[in-house]
């Protein structure tokens, strides 16, 4: 296969790059993709507060870590959380609709019951990627782009950050800063799928789980 077109990193600090915890459209079987506000369960609350915990072990309190998030709700949240575990102040976080989750067109917001009856198969399961939305939505090239494109203008962020986002959109962010080769069926650098409320961290190039979440895996973002 071809290799990632993925942008040079003079960076050197760590990242750590995280997806939000279960919500409100996950527990319901709904799709997700961009909607900018969906709330987190009680699970993924939980699943926020494990995060944290993990996080605090692991660096310490009051880490000097930028905090980067998806500029919807539920990774705002899942932030929230794991800040307060750091001691870090949450309103410092940045946010870039760079990072939101794939768009999903006219099938934003329906249940998966009602596609799978209306259009048959939207996840293609031996990859845990959705296939191609209708018109409006967006495809994982398209994401490969506005990801890039957040690494290219915060390449100058000093040492390490926290990053929080979604599902589909993580892997493919992960898979461009870990140079995975591009998937000609999907156009894009895809890392492996993990279940919500996950932590990965990328130096140099180099990922490593540091906690595996409780939740799901795969279609619900």
């Amino acid at each position: 296969m071809p290799a990632s077109n993925r942008p040079l990193s003079n960076r050197m600090g760590r990242d750590f790059i995280a997806r939000h915890g279960e919500t409100v459209f996950n527990i319901a079987a709904r799709m997700q993709g961009d909607h900018p506000h969906t709330p987190l369960t009680r699970a993924g609350f939980a699943q926020a507060d494990a995060m944290g915990a993990a996080l605090r072990a692991l660096l310490g309190a009051k880490p000097k870590l930028t905090l980067w998030s998806s500029s919807a709700g539920r990774a705002l949240q899942t932030l929230a959380i794991i800040a307060e575990h750091l001691e870090l102040d949450w309103h410092q976080t940045k946010t870039d609709d760079r990072l939101i989750e794939i768009g999903m067109g006219a099938w934003s917001g329906r249940y998966y019951a009602d596609l799978q009856k209306e259009v048959g198969t939207f996840l293609d399961l031996e990859h845990g990627l959705y296939t191609r939305p209708p018109e409006g939505g967006e495809w994982y090239d398209s994401i490969a782009v506005r990801v890039s494109g957040w690494l290219a203008d915060t390449d100058q962020d000093p040492g390490d950050r926290l990053v929080i986002m979604h599902g589909m959109s993580s892997r493919i962010l992960r898979g461009v800063m870990t140079g995975a080769h591009v998937m000609p069926q999907f156009g894009a650098s895809v890392a492996p799928d993990l279940p919500q409320g996950s932590i990965v961290r990328i130096e140099h190039g180099v990922e490593q789980i540091v906690h595996l979440g409780t939740g799901r895996g795969a279609a619900p973002a």
